[in-house]
């Protein structure tokens, strides 16, 4: 046996290095060594993004001082099945997380979109004028009842007096200017035109606090209270003819007393005249018998006033049968027949136009001409000298039948249209009314469940409209 021994026999760590012959350079390789690879696990996401899921052992260990003495010998031992285990652990972890993360912010996103709706619903459910402005008074959000009253597309940015009063300045009324100045809840009334008719608002005005944002707002709210104004004032108009009606009651009792005694002795004085007349001079027996008339006419008067006071005094109830308006406007005119032709050769002429086949109203058929002999005595003395009345009944609707009267006087100044209907309240002249015709043309009217309408314009006349309900029951527009 050969003491030689071959490369076979001998061990890698014994088998004697190759060395090539060394190059042009010199250089002479170094020995050949094991080199193991480890398998990093390369995970791409759906965004396209690439990350490298590293074990955690290999992450957290640092390198010890020997093995960075001696890093090949750290690169022989290749990766433990507890390292590949620790890769797809932490997959499934961050893949697990993420599901996590994904669902709860799907969750919230449902909550706030429930909130939000709720909220929204709120806010359109509020039937006032919603704004909100910024310090300068610049719109920045409105709610839907403005797009309703205001025909403006885009009111964001805009300044809210120029676009309410087309004004260049604040209003000084402006509860939004004063609660920015005092930081606290403003409250006034405001009348704006809106499509051609005045309206009454309500505003409050109320700063917003939000720690989030530096900027101060202010939170506005308009409420349209122009039928709460209108009840209000026919409110205070029926307590108010009601405490004159009690007034008017005790007074009319008082005065009926010792007015039926001089009537009577009057017409006794006047039954007596015949056997008094051989007796006395025929000039002293003429006049003896005009006082007694101008007596007897002067009460006849008092008598009216004091029924007509009495129209509105005490509530009575009146025989309502089936009225045709057109029969009231004949026998009304007969009545003023002789003034009106009085009034004719100065100048006035007179216009009925009746309705043919005017239904009948239920009412009292007196009373009701009383409304229109207070109505046309009125117009006649508005007019001086020519002028022209108007006298016209026509069916409205289905439910209401209008008399109406209409004058080319001198009208009523717009000061005085809410006094009108006052007891006692006259611009006539002292001796050519007391201010109880319209009065008790109200009080009538309003017994028939009917409403009394009048619009006028200095210089160019009046307009009285009387509206009463077919079936007697509470007027309905």
């Amino acid at each position: 046996m050969s003491s030689q021994t071959t490369d076979k026999d001998r061990t890698p760590e014994e088998t004697p290095k190759r060395v090539k012959s060394a190059g042009p350079g010199g250089l002479v390789p170094g020995p050949l060594r094991t080199m193991p690879f480890r398998r990093l696990t390369l995970d791409v996401a759906r965004e396209g993004r690439e990350a490298f899921t590293t074990p955690s052992r290999l992450r957290s260990c640092p390198a010890s001082p020997s093995e960075s003495e001696n890093p090949g010998d750290a690169m022989l031992h290749p990766p433990t099945l507890e390292d590949l285990i620790g890769i797809e652990h932490s997959k499934l972890g961050f893949y697990q997380e993420l599901r996590q993360k994904v669902q709860e912010l799907q969750e919230a996103h449902q909550e706030s979109e429930l909130r939000r709706q709720e909220i929204a619903a709120i806010l359109d459910g509020i039937t006032d004028i919603m704004m909100v402005l910024t310090k300068d008074l610049r719109i920045i959000s409105v709610n839907r009842v403005f797009h309703e009253l205001f025909n403006v597309p885009r009111p964001e940015g805009q300044h809210c007096y120029r676009l309410f009063r087309s004004g260049d300045k604040p209003c000084p009324e402006c509860p939004a200017h004063r609660s920015f100045k005092s930081n606290a809840v403003c409250r006034c009334m405001g009348t704006f035109k809106i499509a051609g008719q005045v309206r009454q608002f309500e505003m409050v005005a109320s700063p917003i606090h939000n720690p989030d944002s530096p900027e101060s707002r202010i939170l506005i709210f308009k409420r349209d209270v122009t039928m709460e104004q209108e009840y209000q004032a026919k409110y205070y108009q029926a307590e108010k003819m009601a405490t004159i009606g009690m007034l008017a009651a005790g007074v009319a009792h008082e005065i009926n007393n010792p007015l039926t005694a001089v009537y009577g002795l009057a017409e006794g004085i006047r039954r007596r005249l015949p056997a008094i007349r051989a007796a006395v001079d025929e000039p002293l027996f003429a006049d003896v018998a005009e006082y007694t008339e101008t007596i007897l006419m002067e009460c006849r008067r008092c008598r009216d006033i004091v029924r007509s006071m009495l129209s509105f005094s005490r509530p009575h109830t009146l025989a309502f049968s089936p009225v045709c308006l057109n029969e009231v406007v004949t026998d009304t005119l007969n009545i003023l027949r002789g003034h009106l032709d009085e009034r004719g050769q100065q100048g006035l002429r007179l216009t009925v136009n009746l309705f043919d086949s005017l239904p009948t109203v239920p009412g009292d058929e007196a009373q009701l001409k009383q409304v229109l002999l207070n109505i046309l005595a009125n117009a006649m003395d508005a007019i001086a000298g020519e002028g022209e009345i108007t006298v016209t009944t026509h069916p409205e609707n289905d439910n209401t039948v209008n008399l109406s009267v209409e004058d080319t006087g001198c009208g009523i100044p717009p000061e005085n249209m809410d006094k009108l209907f006052n007891p006692f309240f006259t611009t006539k002249p002292v001796g050519k009314g007391i201010g109880i015709g319209l009065a008790a043309c109200y009080s009538i009217v309003r017994e028939h469940h009917g409403v009394i309408e009048v619009a006028s314009e200095v210089g160019l006349g009046t307009h009285f409209t009387v509206k009463l309900p077919l079936d007697g029951g509470q007027f309905r527009e």
